[in-house]
Order: C-alpha cells, then sequence, then structure tokens
C-alpha cells in the first residue's frame, strides 16, 4: 500500500498538465486516488482544479457542462470524458443532500475540507505527490472508514454519506471509527430524505460487495429502518425449527453470504424470507411453522424493488425466484423437467444456487441429505439440457397451425391441446416429435 503506486492514466496526467502550465492547480482526487493506493482499479478519474469552469473551458477545445452550476466540466479528450471540478465551499445543505449555494474557491483544503471520508479526501499529481489533510493515508493502512472533521456535520449535508459508509466498509474490508458510527446511528433517521433510486444504487453495491454481511451494521446502526424496515422484523423473528439455528434474519444475512455475487440472487436471499414474521406459528410442541411463506415473500419483494425503483427484468426474476426459493422435489428426470416448465428456463439456474444458499445457512438438521437431493437435480438438470430435451411450448415439436392442418378446429382449444402436448412430453421426451404427437393427438 504505497502512495508510489499510483499511476495517473495518461489523458489525466495531460489535463492535469494544461492546467498547470496555464497556472492553475489541478489534482486527481478522491476514489480514483483511494483505490490506486488500494491497488484496485479506478472505476473513474475524477480531477479537481483551482480554475474556475469558464478558465477550464477555455483550455481544452471539447467540453461540456456536466454541473456547471457545481463547479464541474467534462473534459473530452479523444472521445473520452474526465469530469473536472472547480475548488468549492458548499454553503447550508437544507435538505440532507443539497448545498443551499456553492462558493467556488482556489484554496485546495476548504474543497477538500468538504468531502465525506478521510480516504476520499486526497489529492495527487506527479509534481507535488499525494496531499494529505486529513490522515487518510493512515486510516486506509489501519483500514478504517472516518469521516472527514465532525461525523455529524458531514452527515447532515448529506444523509446519503451514513449507507456510502457503511457500503465503503462492505467493499473494501474496513472497520468504522467510533465517532462515525455514533453520527451514523444519531442522523439514520434522515436517510428518509434521499431518493429510492440513490439508495438502491449503495444498496446493491454493499449486497454485491465481499462481504454483505454488513447489513447487519447497518441494521444496528438504524440504517435498515430508513428504507428497508422489513428487514428490521427479520432480525426479531426467531425461528424453532430444527431446520433452523439462527433467527430469520441471521438466516438471512448468511444466506446472503452464501449466494455468488451477482445481483439478482443477492436480492433473492435478501428477500426470501420476508414472509416470515407475519405467517409465524407455533405448535403445542412449540415448534415454529412458516406455512404459504414464499407466497407472502414475493408479495413483500415485490413492494420493496418497485418502492426502491429497481426495474422490471429484476423485479419480475427477483420476484419470481422468491417465489419457488422452498420448491421442492424428488430428484427424477420427470420432475426436474416439470419444475423447469414451471419457474422458468431462463432462471431455473439461478433457483439451484438460491436453493443451495438457502439449505447452506440453516442447521444441519437432514443438510446431507438436503444437499445429495440438490445435487442429483443439478445433474439431471445439466443432462436434460444437454438433450435438449422440451420442457416449454416454444421447443414442442408441434405448433398451433401444425394440430389446425390436422383437422383441429382453430379457436381456445389449440392453446388447451398443446399444453396437454407439452405436459406429455414433459413426462416423456420422446415423444416429442411431430410424427408421435400427432399420434397421440388423435389416440386421445
Amino acid at each position: 500500500m504505497k502512495v508510489s503506486d499510483i499511476r495517473l492514466p495518461e489523458k489525466v496526467n495531460k489535463i492535469i498538465g494544461v492546467l498547470q502550465h496555464a497556472g492553475y492547480e489541478a489534482y486527481a482526487v478522491g476514489g480514483c486516488v483511494r483505490d490506486s493506493i488500494l491497488g484496485r482499479e479506478p472505476e473513474d478519474w475524477d480531477i479537481t482544479t483551482s480554475a474556475a469552469p469558464e478558465e477550464t473551458k477555455a483550455l481544452f477545445e471539447k467540453t461540456f457542462d456536466t454541473g456547471i452550476e457545481h463547479g464541474t466540466v467534462t473534459v473530452l479528450l479523444d472521445h473520452e470524458g474526465f469530469e473536472v471540478t472547480t475548488y468549492r465551499i458548499d454553503g447550508k445543505y437544507e435538505d440532507s443532500r443539497h448545498p443551499k449555494e456553492v462558493t467556488f474557491t482556489r484554496n485546495l483544503r476548504e474543497d477538500l475540507l468538504r468531502r465525506d471520508f478521510t480516504i476520499n479526501a486526497m489529492a495527487y499529481n506527479e509534481r507535488e505527490g499525494l496531499v494529505d489533510l486529513f490522515g487518510g493515508l493512515e486510516d486506509l493502512r489501519g483500514k478504517v472508514i472516518r469521516c472527514v472533521g465532525d461525523a455529524e456535520a458531514r452527515f447532515s449535508e448529506d444523509a446519503l454519506r451514513i449507507l456510502r459508509g457503511v457500503r465503503f466498509a462492505a467493499q473494501i474490508g474496513f472497520s468504522i471509527d467510533e465517532e462515525t458510527r455514533a453520527g451514523m446511528k444519531e442522523l439514520s433517521h434522515t436517510l428518509k430524505r434521499i431518493s429510492a433510486e440513490r439508495i438502491q444504487t449503495e444498496l446493491v453495491k454493499m449486497l454485491v460487495s465481499e462481504r454483505p454481511g454488513l447489513l447487519r451494521e447497518a441494521y444496528e446502526l438504524g440504517i435498515t429502518a430508513q428504507f428497508l424496515p422489513e428487514f428490521d422484523r427479520l432480525m426479531t423473528t426467531e425461528q424453532e425449527t430444527p431446520h433452523h439455528m439462527y433467527n430469520v434474519g441471521e438466516h438471512t444475512i448468511h444466506a446472503v453470504e452464501n449466494v455468488r455475487p451477482d445481483r439478482v440472487l443477492r436480492l433473492t436471499m435478501l428477500l426470501h424470507d420476508m414472509g416470515k414474521p407475519a405467517l409465524k406459528t407455533i405448535d403445542e410442541n412449540g415448534r415454529a411453522h412458516f406455512k404459504k411463506h414464499a407466497f407472502e415473500s414475493e408479495a413483500i419483494a415485490w413492494e420493496v424493488l418497485k418502492r426502491l425503483k429497481f426495474d422490471n427484468d429484476t423485479l419480475h426474476k427477483v420476484t419470481r425466484l422468491v417465489y419457488y426459493h422452498d420448491y421442492r422435489m424428488p430428484a427424477e428426470a420427470k420432475n426436474v423437467r416439470r419444475a423447469m416448465n414451471k419457474i422458468g428456463e431462463d432462471i431455473f439456474p439461478y433457483y439451484m444456487e438460491v436453493r443451495r444458499a438457502d439449505v447452506l445457512a440453516q442447521s444441519m438438521y437432514r443438510r446431507e441429505e438436503k444437499l445429495e437431493n440438490l445435487d442429483a437435480v443439478e445433474g439431471l438438470y445439466r443432462e436434460i439440457v444437454s438433450r435438449n430435451q422440451c420442457v416449454s411450448l416454444k421447443d414442442l415439436a408441434v405448433t398451433g397451425r401444425d394440430l389446425i392442418e390436422a383437422g383441429m378446429e382453430p379457436g381456445k382449444e389449440i392453446g388447451e391441446k398443446l399444453r396437454e402436448l407439452l405436459s406429455a412430453v414433459i413426462e416423456e421426451p420422446a415423444l416429442n416429435t411431430k410424427e408421435e404427437l400427432l399420434k397421440f393427438l388423435w389416440k386421445e
């Protein structure tokens, strides 16, 4: 973890050089500096400068205004854009999101002071090297997320920083400084002012990180209560059954950790048991039951994903997977074909990953038996796919036109008969030829 590991891209260096040659200060700043020191590939390179927006625009042939009221101009070099932002001081924040006014400054320290965390408040250029006024390098080495200056002041400026702090900790494996944690807890309620779209972005980044288990930290700090209160209910719902060793919330966290970092899979595991708190019953032996919880979980998952403004493709895939997450079958080929038809060929591989993650987050009770069943189902699935066996109408060897040409009257009975033929083919794949299906049709 060395400052000498920072390698500015040629175009970034060129932009900084042009600004410096004209008499202005300019640095790469923020996340790109942090990630470079950590040995990670920066997603983008931001540049900060003492030049005012109009001064920056005058120095480059191709620019466009990205957020010029906040001092940001995009400079285009060979069709690649780089954001160049003037040093600024933010005025009073009135909505936990936007400053009432922005004042441009020629002072780098004043610009860095307004940033969220010390590890994001470092600047670098090849002439001056690293500018680290708030101990960012020390916190990188100590693996600590710490606010620049007063934590409550930083979180009052932009409440999303509260969730971003936990997300950073999840992504890069850092702990959160105690004063920063206290500020998060004190001001977690202000997250209600943040748009669903911005919450969604941070939540997904946390879920697909290497440490999605920091959901637990978000719960303890009162963060999830602001945009995902359903999760908080899971954390207080016990599971008095031999199949489980955790409460529903802890089981959920383990299930999220057990599946690969795909947004659909991790969202599914986050939401798969949301229906349990409302449907919990205890029998005369003190054993808990959650009958039909998959149906209730699907409804809640739909509400949550709509509330957080997820796209329709994600919404439909996740809710289907939540609905079928507990669908079980004896490991026989016809059962697997039937399940592929019911669940959908597009998400069936996801379904198997969901089932495995769920089982691995349960107790050891009958775990070996459950995993053996899943192994067998996966093997049968691969065999069905390799043999191109039909499990849906699109692969049926006859169409509605074929049935009409064979003498059936047009109408809704055509669709019913095709579904009947598909059911027969799912039971017996060898039937899926035009000749055999027409024989079967008239035999009926």
